[in-house]
């Protein structure tokens, strides 16, 4: 049985966090349970429920049990981005090896770091598209790429550009036409956590914990008109698993794995 999700606000709601809200109720279709000075953990275990909260401006999403929120960041994709304005390598850029124009699909776009970079590689002219198979972290990754308040450029241009859809990665291949994005990347969470920040395993609480299959890799590889891409911890097999080419990092706790399509 699946676990319901509603909405609250934080303790002294304001017009904007009740109109936030209204919105994240309208678009998940859940409902809104008042606040009425009550913990965010009493309201989940009392109604069994994740709790979305409607702070002043922005979301927190609490799945049910969870002892952090999940809130959107673009966490490490700002000074990634400075260091490849700055003419830096990025080992994901070199992995995805995207030009000016590309089309980009990220099967597990999580907290979208990697589908930023990737706005910035492809440009205007470029297509990103986002997938995250949980709803709520969709919307809440959605709603902050929208409105998340920063000065940084191209940062802010970047988040803009990505079209994040709630969907289940394969089910969405299956739904594309062969050849229909340059790059495929798949970045399934890790058995081992690397990222240390409390987002991140926030997130992992969160997101869908999925693994890659075979199946996945055959419909990657059928819609990517260049290449399939892989993130994965140095320990994984999948690399050699699924077939892919390992970029082996000496130095660092995750590896990328390419398939080439020609």
């Amino acid at each position: 049985m699946c676990t319901v999700t509603l909405v609250t606000t934080a303790g002294r709601p304001d017009e904007l966090s009740m109109a936030l809200a209204r919105k994240a109720c309208n678009e998940l279709n859940i409902r809104f349970e008042p606040r009425n000075k009550r913990s965010i953990s009493k309201l989940s275990r009392f109604f069994n429920a994740n709790v979305i909260v409607a702070g002043k401006n922005r979301y927190e999403y609490y799945p049910k049990g969870a002892a952090a929120p999940f809130f959107f960041h673009p966490n490490s994709a700002a000074f990634r981005l400075k260091r490849v304005a700055r003419g830096e390598q990025d080992p994901f850029l070199d992995a995805c090896n995207l030009i000016s124009g590309d089309s980009y699909l990220d099967c597990t776009l999580g907290m979208g770091a990697d589908a930023m970079l990737a706005a910035y590689k492809v440009g205007e002219s470029g297509k990103v598209v986002g997938l995250e198979d949980d709803a709520n972290v969709a919307f809440i990754v959605k709603s902050g790429m929208k409105v998340y308040d920063t000065s940084e450029l191209p940062l802010t241009s970047c988040m803009r550009q990505i079209q994040v859809i709630q969907s289940e990665a394969v089910e969405f291949l299956k739904q594309q036409q062969d050849n229909s994005f340059d790059v495929v990347y798949m970045d399934p969470m890790f058995e081992e956590l690397i990222e240390e920040s409390n987002n991140f395993e926030a997130l992992r609480v969160a997101g869908s914990h999925l693994h890659l299959t075979e199946e996945w890799v055959e419909e990657a590889f059928r819609v990517a008109k260049k290449r399939v891409v892989v993130k994965a911890h140095f320990r994984s097999t999948m690399f050699e698993e699924f077939g892919f080419e390992r970029a082996v990092r000496l130095t660092s706790k995750f590896h990328y794995g390419v398939m080439e399509k020609n």
